[in-house]
C-alpha cells in the first residue's frame, strides 16, 4: 500500500469539517486499497501502515468518515459490514455465495435511486440498495456444477 493518502484527502476531510488525523489518512488510503474490507481487515492494514491503533480508533474514524459521506458502509445479509471509498453514485454489488468477494455493480437503470418501488407507502426514496448473490468465477472453477 502507498504512504501517500489518495489526492486531496487531506483537503477532503477538512471540506467535510473532518479534523485531520494520521489515524484517519490511514483509514482511508486501507479502504481506497482494499474496498469492500471489514473493519478489521482495514485494521491490520492501518497497523501495517502506522503502527500501533486501536480497533475503536478504526471503528470512530469509520463511523466519522461514513458520517460525513467520504465512506460507504455496506452490509450484505450474513457478513460483517465492509467498507468502501466509492460513494455518491447509488451503485450496486456482486457478492460471491462461496467466498465473499464482493465487487462493484453499476446501477441497474438510469439515475438514483436507479429503481422504483412498485408501492412507495408515501416514501420520497433516494437511494436503491440491490445485492445480486452468486458465485464468482473462482468458486465456480473450483466447484463446477454445484
Amino acid at each position: 500500500m502507498s504512504e501517500e493518502s489518495p489526492p486531496g484527502s487531506a483537503d477532503l476531510l477538512r471540506q467535510h469539517g473532518v479534523q485531520v488525523t494520521a489515524q484517519r489518512l490511514a483509514v482511508l488510503r486501507a479502504v481506497s486499497s482494499r474496498p469492500h474490507g471489514t473493519a478489521d481487515e482495514v485494521a491490520e492494514l492501518v497497523r501495517s501502515e502506522i503502527g500501533a491503533i486501536s480497533r475503536q480508533a478504526v471503528y470512530d474514524a469509520l463511523g466519522i468518515l461514513v458520517d460525513k459521506g467520504l465512506l460507504r458502509r455496506i452490509q450484505p445479509a450474513g457478513s460483517s459490514a465492509r467498507y468502501e471509498h466509492r460513494v455518491g453514485d447509488n451503485h450496486h454489488h456482486l457478492v460471491c455465495r462461496v467466498c465473499g468477494w464482493t465487487v462493484d455493480v453499476d446501477c441497474a437503470v438510469g439515475a438514483a435511486p436507479c429503481l422504483e418501488a412498485a408501492h412507495d407507502a408515501g416514501f420520497e426514496i433516494a437511494e436503491a440498495e440491490v445485492i445480486y448473490w452468486g458465485r464468482c468465477p473462482g468458486c465456480r472453477e473450483a466447484a463446477p456444477g454445484d
